[in-house]
């Protein structure tokens, strides 16, 4: 899987949320000031390139479609943050954002619960 622009992953995180979609319909979701119509179009374009999404012509326009979820795409990019960041430890992982206190005792009780509940 490609890695993925900051724009393409902004573009990617509202056709998710969209689902089959126009880029005017993406444009929309965007916060002002909005990017130009063709600027978007383009890195829409990157993401069919990199096989993220797929397209469907309507006379002189083009509905796309996400062809990765996105909960694939976070699995595939947290492991890649995990296996150059962290040694490919989960653990170095939890124990840097609780050293960094961006993850408080109470978040960390949630996961462990989490994790006890799925091995039952």
């Amino acid at each position: 899987m490609e890695k993925l622009t900051h724009q393409e992953e902004e573009a990617m995180r509202c056709i998710w949320k969209l689902g089959p979609c126009f880029v005017k319909d993406v444009l929309a979701l965007y916060p002002e000031p909005k990017p130009p119509y063709t600027t978007l179009a383009s890195i829409i374009k990157n993401l069919e390139r990199k096989k993220y999404v797929k397209k469907k012509q309507y006379g002189n326009t083009y509905e796309y479609t996400p062809k990765i979820e996105q909960s694939e795409y976070k699995r595939v990019f947290m492991s890649g943050v995990v296996g150059n960041y962290f040694k490919n430890s989960y653990k170095e992982m939890v124990s840097f954002f609780a050293k960094e206190q961006k993850i408080s005792r109470d978040d960390l009780k949630d996961i462990i619960d989490m994790i006890e509940n799925e091995k039952e």
